[in-house]
């Protein structure tokens, strides 16, 4: 890692706590008081989901999301190794929109906040079915396990919504090369964007 990259780091954590503290307080005001209630009415369960991911140099942590998938669901499969009908049927109306929308990723800023995840960075990896992720990421040198792991990332802009291992380990790799303040803003934008509609993505 870069010197400049080395100072960078404690800054991103800190953008990283304001962030997820404004986050938090928007999504308390805007978001979570009608979208946690309908989850788990709609799933009959609880609205939140856990699930282990691997974070920084490997480590296990539990990232939470609001939950999209039926309960009767093993959280275990990999959505990336079924067909689009059978992916469709592990998620309750409800969770489809959550996941079409991200919405059910903005729970993560509490992971942010106690510093297991970032703003950007690599997705972490599930520790329990993407194995072949986790040792293609392991070839490459910086990896994506010398960062903290992100709610958006540079794989995600390059691959869209595409879930080759091979391809996502290298536009990892490419991202903990590049990673700078300038380089994270541009992706934080166009994932703002793309949310929103403003630029096309499969």
């Amino acid at each position: 890692m870069r010197k400049s990259q080395k100072i960078y780091l404690p800054i991103k954590r800190l953008i990283g706590i304001l962030g997820s503290l404004m986050g938090i307080v928007f999504c308390l005001v805007l978001l979570w008081w009608w979208i946690i209630p309908i989850n788990a009415i709609v799933t009959k369960g609880h609205p939140f989901f856990l699930q282990e991911r691997y974070g920084k140099n490997q480590k296990v942590f539990k990232m939470i999301k609001l939950r999209s998938m039926k309960l009767d669901v093993n959280p275990n499969l990999a959505p990336s190794d079924m067909d689009e009908n059978k992916q469709k049927g592990m998620y309750t109306k409800f969770g489809a929109f959550l996941r079409k929308s991200s919405l059910d990723e903005t729970v993560q800023l509490f992971n942010i906040l106690i510093g297991q995840m970032a703003f950007i960075g690599p997705r972490p990896g599930s520790a329990h079915h993407e194995e072949y992720l986790r040792e293609c990421r392991l070839m490459y040198t910086p990896s994506a396990y010398d960062v903290k792991p992100g709610i958006s990332g540079y794989a995600q802009i390059k691959m869209k919504r595409e879930h080759n291992p091979e391809f996502k380990a290298y536009w990892d790799h490419r991202y903990v090369i590049r990673m700078n303040f300038f380089f994270d803003t541009g992706v934080f934008i166009y994932t703002f964007l793309k949310l929103f509609g403003a630029v096309k993505g499969r």
